[in-house]
């Protein structure tokens, strides 16, 4: 398959056909991972969880003592009577 790579500003950008995406389990994927391999651009599902190191950033806060609620306990003085 032959492809047109196509200007955009100063960079260079390709168009990958949905066929392609699909065969790749990329259809739908936001991201990717992008690599450089014999000199062949290689496009793959990437393998990052979205929250990777969310856990830990919310551990770094705590042990800093600024985990503390902004708002108070219950967004709205009446929430306060509700039984949960």
């Amino acid at each position: 398959m032959e492809i047109t790579i196509r200007n955009i500003g100063n960079s260079k950008g390709i168009v990958l056909p949905k066929p392609l995406l699909a065969q790749a389990h990329l259809e739908g994927e936001l991201t990717a991972d992008i690599h450089v391999i014999d000199g062949a651009i290689v496009v793959r599902k990437s393998h990052k969880s979205p929250r990777q190191g969310w856990a830990q950033a919310a551990a770094a806060l705590v042990s800093q003592g600024d985990d503390a609620l902004i708002m108070g306990e219950f967004g709205n003085a009446s929430d306060e009577d509700l039984q949960w």
